[in-house]
């Protein structure tokens, strides 16, 4: 005899996930930076958030990815269930950040200067 359903433990395992971090502990997230090629992906996965609490703020060259919680989606109120920021350096181009939600993490992609670009010689004119 099965006394908890599967749904049950979907539907209370986020509101467990809250009462933990209302009570001092913190949401189980794992962040990972992998170093490519092309740029850098930051991945976050938080068990049990869905990707529309996750957030993507950058302020100049700090970028903070946050999630909250909200009982209902047009709640006001929201409790934080994770937060992690970087300070970026300036070898990656802030203004090509794409953000996508992929299973259950969030991948955070920002793409390296174009360094063809970034170095040249510069003229330099008499007068």
């Amino acid at each position: 005899m099965n006394l908890i359903s599967k749904e049950f433990i979907r539907n209370i395992a986020p509101q467990l996930d809250l009462l933990n971090t209302l009570g001092g502990g913190t949401a189980q997230a794992a962040v990972r930076i992998d170093t490519r090629e092309q740029g850098i992906v930051i991945r976050v996965a938080v068990p049990a958030v869905s990707p529309e609490n996750f957030h993507v703020v950058l302020d100049n060259s700090r970028l903070t990815v946050y999630c909250e919680f909200r009982h209902q989606p047009e709640d006001k109120l929201a409790a934080p269930l994770f937060a992690h920021t970087l300070d970026l350096p300036a070898t990656l181009d802030l203004a090509r950040i794409d953000a996508v939600h992929k299973g259950h993490e969030l991948q955070v992609r920002i793409p390296y200067k174009d360094a063809a670009a970034q170095k040249r010689e510069i003229e330099i004119k008499q007068r």
